[in-house]
């Protein structure tokens, strides 16, 4: 019995692997940076946002509503978030498309902006709402920035 197992385990180690090959992925410590610089970034501006960090999945991986800040907006910011992450690239970008009114869960409002990595690959997407546009994606920039991560592709 004992050399069947054995012969088992031996056959199972020598086997070629099948798993996929892992690929970089938005971790919680990345999304935390980012959703802070914001917060940041607006308390010392008397301001009130909502941020929301997606992974590529779109699946939300950090979010923080500071007091003050309506409903709406942080709703808002979870579409610009699953907008970049969904297309990567910024809302803005996409708005400019001219894509279907209907596109589900996807702002075409400026304040979202894509997660890449230095080398290209996609990791997700920050949505921030409640500053002017225009700051809603610098925050969100920033913040992608204060993570060593990047909101460009790099092509």
């Amino acid at each position: 019995m004992k050399i069947h197992i054995g012969l088992g385990a031996a056959i199972l180690l020598a086997a070629p692997s099948t798993a996929q090959t892992p690929r970089p992925g938005l971790d919680y410590a990345s999304a935390s940076t980012i959703v802070g610089s914001c917060v940041q970034w607006a308390m010392e501006n008397d301001r009130n946002v909502a941020i929301a960090v997606m992974d590529n999945r779109g699946m939300l991986v950090a979010f923080a509503h500071m007091d003050g800040a309506s409903a709406a907006v942080g709703e808002l910011a979870r579409w610009k978030a699953n907008g970049s992450a969904m297309f990567g690239r910024a809302t803005a970008d996409i708005g400019a498309l001219n894509p279907p009114p209907n596109l589900p869960h996807a702002a075409t409002l400026t304040g979202g902006v894509p997660i890449y990595t230095a080398d290209g690959v996609p990791l997700g997407g920050v949505g921030t709402s409640g500053l002017r546009p225009d700051e809603d994606a610098a925050c969100g920039t920033a913040g992608v920035e204060a993570a060593g991560l990047t909101t460009s592709r790099g092509e």
